[in-house]
């Protein structure tokens, strides 16, 4: 399938100021070829936006901001986010959170990947991947049980639906009906590989560790599980009209 002649990390941002800095700089130090980095900032209080203006300058043509109004959400923000780069030129596009609960070394492996599959995964749940050490049993439960339901209603055929940690080819999101995407929250990352699955496209998943953040403050919340909770139902039945596109074309997975 080829190298990848550009190869743009989407980063949606809110009051992420303490992370985005780091977080370019680990990137541009990666030897892939092509690499460059587009955040999206929902209006940030704590001055991400600015800074990532800064950054901007700093890696002129590399390194590239889209600003929005208000505090819109995840789904909305990679939605603008993926066609930015697109209408930029990117072939492989990356999706990846700001707090370093991806690391960034890993966007090699996901890229390479990506070489022979239509989207690439980060995945905490296959053999060399983990959750924080430091979580207490209970929240490590939780995510290993949002996972589990959102894999059993749709019949999922990955081990980390959840996960925001994923490369996507051009072709891939260019084929997908993005305008029908409505989860804002995580739900959004199961919305986005349950649409690949019925597309018949096929999956890698990349083992990684995810990290708990060190600076600046999670967002998740009551409402975004609760969303989470029943969105997955809706979009089973949604995306009915897609079951012929999934049944005539051999989904695969590996590893």
């Amino acid at each position: 399938m080829g190298k990848f002649n550009q190869i743009r990390v989407v980063v949606p941002t809110f009051n992420e100021a303490e992370n985005i800095t780091k977080l370019s700089s680990a990137l541009f130090d990666l030897r892939l070829d092509g690499l460059s980095m587009l955040v999206v900032d929902d209006n940030s209080p704590d001055g991400t936006g600015k800074i990532a203006d800064d950054l901007s300058k700093s890696y002129p043509g590399r390194f590239s901001v889209l600003h929005r109004k208000g505090k819109k959400g995840l789904g909305s923000a990679y939605i603008e986010g993926f066609g930015q780069a697109l209408n930029l030129g990117a072939d492989a596009i990356v999706q990846m959170d700001a707090d370093f609960s991806h690391p960034p070394e890993k966007v090699v492996d996901l890229v390479e990947n990506l070489a022979g599959s239509d989207v690439a995964m980060g995945s905490r749940y296959i053999p060399g991947g983990s959750l924080d050490e430091q979580w207490p049993m209970w929240r490590k439960g939780l995510s290993a049980f949002g996972n589990i339901y959102a894999k059993s209603i749709l019949q999922l055929p990955v081990h980390d639906a959840t996960g925001g940690f994923r490369a996507w080819r051009k072709e891939t999101l260019l084929a997908m009906p993005l305008n029908r995407v409505r989860s804002n929250g995580y739900a959004f990352q199961v919305e986005m590989i349950y649409l690949a699955y019925r597309l018949g496209c096929k999956i890698s998943e990349v083992p990684f560790y995810f990290a708990d953040r060190k600076w600046g403050t999670s967002k998740m919340s009551f409402a975004i599980q609760i969303e989470a909770a029943f969105r997955v139902w809706q979009m089973l039945f949604e995306y009915r009209d897609l079951e012929a596109i999934a049944d005539s074309k051999s989904s695969s997975l590996t590893l």
